[in-house]
């Protein structure tokens, strides 16, 4: 593997941010009349895009579909007011980041979260210089697990799929990268659904800090 691109998924891989997500999902259930969800009922739920995230959510209250478009839109209001309020980047990331950069690859995010978040995401917790390609989940008519996010991540950075490496959390990302052919490291903290048997990946890690000894750790 000569490796020059490693894309990162965002939530559960780089940001603990389910606190934020739950506040806003519960706002946008609240307005609706309807009881708060728990937190780990929220964690749950994410992995597919916050319109996703609200769908199950109003399902696990009983709450119609026909409302969906418009707890979207109250979703997002207060999710965007403060994205990072109790956000957190998980420990060993910025070094971690800082030290594949030193090797000279190249770093991208590839999220289902919309793009203008992520960018204020990235920004306000000082992510944003490690990463030469954002693409959200609204940057392009699909998103993950769709392989043709990775695909186009990659042809964007002139990488082929043997150049390049996802590092994920949950079954959404390792679909998107089994279908575009890139390996796939899987953080076992984050935000999966599946078992962790049943996601297929090059090698699952508990601690972000340990991905560049694997990286370097890879021939070619």
């Amino acid at each position: 593997m000569a490796l020059s691109l490693v894309i990162f998924d965002l939530d559960g891989t780089l940001i603990d941010s389910v606190a934020d997500l739950a506040h806003a999902v519960n706002g946008a259930l609240a307005d609706l009349g309807a009881a708060p969800l728990t937190v780990q009922a929220v964690r749950a739920m994410i992995g597919d895009g916050t319109s996703r995230l609200i769908e199950r959510a109003l399902a696990a209250r009983g709450l119609a579909r026909a409302n969906l478009a418009d707890a979207h839109r109250r979703f997002l209001r207060r999710y965007a007011a403060d994205p990072v309020r109790s956000t957190s980047v998980y420990p060993g990331v910025h070094a971690a980041l800082t030290r594949l950069r030193e090797r000279s690859l190249r770093l991208a995010v590839c999220t289902n979260k919309t793009a203008d978040l992520t960018a204020t995401i990235l920004a306000r917790l000082e992510l944003a210089p490690f990463f030469t390609a954002v693409i959200g989940g609204d940057s392009l008519p699909f998103h993950k697990p769709d392989p043709r996010v990775l695909q186009a991540l990659l042809a964007r950075c002139s990488a082929q799929p043997h150049d390049a490496l996802m590092v994920g959390d949950s079954e959404v990302d390792a679909a998107a990268a089994q279908g575009a052919g890139v390996p796939l490291v899987l953080m076992r903290y984050g935000y999966r659904r599946a078992a962790l048997e049943d996601i297929p990946c090059l090698a699952a890690l508990d601690d972000f800090a340990c991905l560049p000894q694997l990286i370097e750790s890879l021939p070619g």
